[in-house]
């Protein structure tokens, strides 16, 4: 059995709808699990039977993300990074998985992937290149300066065999994110991204997919020849798509870039006026809330909340659940408001 997962907050429920569709298409036999970087939401697990998803896991269904100073201590990003090797793991030990990948929720199939799947049960792990080749022009070079402070591989994809190495390997990359999986590339760290420059040197058999129909996205787009139409079906370098990587879609930078490509821009184009319409028919006229990104009064939580909690023992054993607003007793949002300004004044001067 092959397993694929995705992770994101409960906002991205349109995109997860998008990405599995397109899995059930082409991957018809792969059981799907949603990782979801929330609290639980009951009215997620009342409509599953109508989801092309089979199973639902909330951060709070992992050992993790029962500790609630360490989901504090996380941005929606980082903590949709940082849970993934430990859903992985727990997927991957089901006795009847052979193999787990995993797909972040901006991502659509386009064809099968048994090639993929091939390699993967050949080795310990597969995984996918920001570049497949070194290039010349300004362009390429600053994708590649971009590669050198996100990492060399996107982590939009990684396949994990079931195999002693592949455990290790997985045990390895979730202490490092429990420990460490923040969005501070200035620090040598980007969420869960960075520590996977290690992987083909701490890890026996790790498979290196060069293939260009892979993993398709802006960061390589412009050097790779994408053709087609719905109709005839997409290729790169005449080579049937993988799957497509709409990264940054929501914040305009993906259009953008397509724009850029001039008159390479056409097939791309029609992908992103496609999954455009296709996310808007699939996500709720309401979205569901991120319960984590709130205090328990419903007073929005701030990054500078966060950076202020994060790593100091002291306020972790003040304030064991820093989400909680209480009455008649010092909670952690009080604290912050009488304290920060004086005990971590850099902070202030960083925002805006």
């Amino acid at each position: 059995m092959i397993d694929i997962f995705t992770s994101s907050a409960p906002n991205y429920l349109g995109k997860v709808r998008a990405l599995f569709e397109s899995v059930r298409e082409h991957c018809p036999d792969a059981r799907l699990h949603w990782l979801v970087a929330d609290d639980v939401h009951e009215d997620l697990r009342t409509t599953l039977e109508d989801e092309p998803f089979d199973t639902l896991i909330f951060a709070t269904d992992l050992e993790i993300g029962r500790d609630r100073r360490w989901l504090f201590g996380h941005s929606i990003v980082e903590l949709s990074t940082a849970l993934k090797p430990a859903a992985a793991l727990q997927i991957l030990e089901q006795p009847d998985c052979d193999a787990v990948l995993y797909l972040d929720p901006d991502i659509v199939l386009f064809s099968s992937l048994d090639d993929l799947l091939e390699e993967l049960l050949d080795n310990t792990m597969v995984l996918t290149p920001h570049q497949i080749h070194p290039e010349c022009d300004s362009t390429a070079i600053f994708h590649e300066i971009d590669s050198l402070r996100y990492g060399v591989f996107n982590l939009g994809f990684i396949g994990i065999k079931q195999c002693p190495e592949g455990f290790r390997f997985l045990r390895w990359w979730r202490d490092r994110c429990q420990m460490n999986c923040k969005a501070n590339w200035e620090s040598g760290i980007f969420t869960d991204q960075k520590w996977i420059n290690f992987a083909p040197v701490f890890f026996e058999d790790v498979a290196i997919l060069r293939n260009p129909r892979f993993n398709v996205a802006p960061w390589n787009i412009s050097q790779r020849e994408l053709s087609g139409t719905f109709d005839e079906g997409f290729t790169v370098d005449g080579l049937p798509m993988g799957f497509y990587h709409f990264t940054g879609f929501d914040s305009g930078a993906h259009l953008k870039h397509i724009e850029n490509l001039g008159g390479k821009r056409h097939a791309a184009r029609m992908l992103v006026d496609w999954y455009r319409a296709r996310i808007e028919a699939l996500q709720p006229s309401n979205p569901l809330p991120w319960r984590l990104g709130v205090f328990s009064d419903g007073t929005p939580i701030l990054d500078l909340h966060r950076k202020a909690y994060y790593g100091r023992l002291d306020l972790y054993e003040a304030f064991p659940d820093p989400f909680l607003i209480t009455e008649g007793a010092l909670d952690y949002r009080q604290w912050f408001d009488l304290n920060a300004r004086r005990e971590v004044p850099n902070l202030f001067k960083e925002s805006p």
